[in-house]
């Protein structure tokens, strides 16, 4: 055995050591705060805009039964010892089927804006995550990480701020229609 032969393979582990080295140093990478960035975008806050007068009408309802059902409260506490036993039932009655009624649409409302909420949220997520990927293809980006993953981030590295201008740029909010004129 030649010492040429034995040489070889220690040779070619010190070039692809210093060959792994020079390209490790050449990655670009980013990080973004994901959750940041769908949250700032001009999509979402029309999304919560919509969301909230969506479900004002049904959350209008709800404040309406509370207030009936203060209103009970009260004329049971002021009329204590006033009432008959049948007024006093009927009330009683009256307040407890106002507040299962309530409970129910209370319920039934939050699992509605949750989906809601939920679906505009992936939807967005989705389109953010494509925005980053076309941002790091711009900018020659090898790897773009979450931030909520990372313990320490150099500010200079973080491109939540961009991610959210080209995801508007990209697309696009309609501006709400002026209100309607009261007659």
């Amino acid at each position: 055995m030649s010492l040429r032969l034995g040489l070889r393979p220690v040779l070619v582990c010190a070039a692809a050591l210093v060959m792994s080295h020079a390209a490790f140093a050449q990655v670009k990478i980013a990080v973004v705060n994901l959750q940041k960035a769908v949250f700032d975008t001009a999509e979402i806050t029309k999304a919560n805009v919509d969301m909230q007068a969506k479900f004002k009408p049904r959350q209008d309802d709800l404040n309406n039964l509370a207030s009936r059902m203060q209103q009970i409260q009260q004329q049971l506490q002021t009329m204590a010892g006033k009432l008959t036993a049948q007024a006093e039932s009927d009330m009683q009655a009256e307040y407890q089927r106002l507040q299962r009624e309530a409970q129910r649409k209370q319920q039934d409302l939050q699992e509605e804006v949750e989906a809601y909420r939920n679906d505009v949220l992936q939807k967005s997520s989705q389109k953010m995550t494509e925005v980053i990927k076309k941002l790091a293809d711009e900018k020659g980006l090898d790897l773009v990480v979450d931030s909520a993953t990372t313990l320490f981030v150099k500010p200079t590295l973080d491109i939540t701020s961009e991610a959210v201008a080209a995801f508007d740029k990209a697309y696009p909010v309609a501006a709400a229609p002026p209100p309607a004129a009261k007659k």
